[in-house]
């Protein structure tokens, strides 16, 4: 007992190092693992950040791409940076239904090369679309070259139609010019909606029919009234007017013999002569059979 007593202290002494060294590895051991498994999962993490921010630079790299695509291919042309454009309405912005519009475009060119102006256009457009026409103007061609730090000046007139007054419409100017490298401009000048106005002076066309439509009315009543009182004369009889016996020197009856005359005159007389009444006849019988 005596002999193993040294072996067994000395297994002691031996395995007590053993056992705390053993114990005090296994918690960092675990905590290294854990702070290794939160590394892990951080950079899952940070992986899974950057791809959806490479997914959403993707996406705007996309829409970027895909809106100058649709830019490009509607060819709208846009102003140069080097211009200015001025427009002056001669009578006011007034636009009054089938009448003469009119109004100068100012060109300013601030740049170091030259523009060459090509045309000038104006139209009516409905107002809650612009992309709709009503009414589309010629364009006028210039042709005019602007040299730098020069200026021009437009001239463009317009009539409204006539129906359109009353009603307001979009009214869109464009200038169209380039460069000497030959790049293609557009400046809306003007790009409101305006009101058009109907014209006042003067008589239009309802007004003309309806005069017009009055006089053949009163013309038909007149004409219906004098129809009617030329029936009611036709209706009623001729009056007998007697001659008499006079005799009127502007009757020419020399053609007719003597004796007729005798016969007429005498017939004329008995019927113009009062009637005798018995009595005188009677008179006169006695009378004659007394001689």
């Amino acid at each position: 007992m005596v002999k193993l007593l040294p072996k067994l202290v000395l297994l002691v002494l031996l395995a007590f190092p053993a056992t705390i060294i053993f114990n005090s590895r296994g918690p960092l051991v675990a905590a290294q693992d854990a702070t290794e498994d939160e590394e892990a999962a951080e950079d899952i993490i940070a992986e899974d950040e950057d791809d959806e921010a490479e997914v959403e630079d993707d996406e705007t790299t996309e829409l970027t791409e895909e809106k100058e695509e649709e830019d490009a291919s509607s060819g709208e042309a846009k102003a140069s940076p080097n211009a200015d454009t001025t427009i002056l309405f001669v009578k006011g912005e007034d636009f009054p239904a089938n009448n003469i519009v009119k109004f100068l475009v100012g060109f300013t060119n601030k740049g170091s090369e030259d523009f060459v102006v090509e045309s000038l256009d104006a139209s009516f457009r409905y107002p809650q679309d612009y992309q709709f026409y009503i009414q589309n103007f010629t364009a006028l061609q210039l042709n005019t070259m602007v040299q730098s730090q020069r200026q021009a000046t437009f001239e463009y007139s317009f009539i409204p139609a006539e129906p359109m007054g009353g009603r307001p419409f979009g009214l869109v100017i464009n200038l169209n010019y380039k460069d000497t490298n030959g790049n293609l401009f557009q400046d809306a000048v003007f790009n409101q909606t305006v009101t058009i106005t109907e014209k006042e002076d003067g008589l239009d066309g309802e007004t003309v029919f309806l005069y017009v439509f009055l006089s053949g009315l009163g013309l038909l009543v007149i004409v219906g009234l004098h129809q009617l009182l030329e029936s009611r004369k036709r209706r009623r009889p001729a009056a007998k007017v007697e001659m008499g016996t006079s005799n009127h020197s502007d009757v020419d009856m020399s053609w007719i013999p003597q004796e007729t005359l005798n016969q007429i005159m005498q017939s004329r007389r008995d019927k113009a002569s009062p009637r005798r009444s018995p009595r005188k006849r009677a008179q006169k019988r006695s009378a004659g059979s007394d001689e």
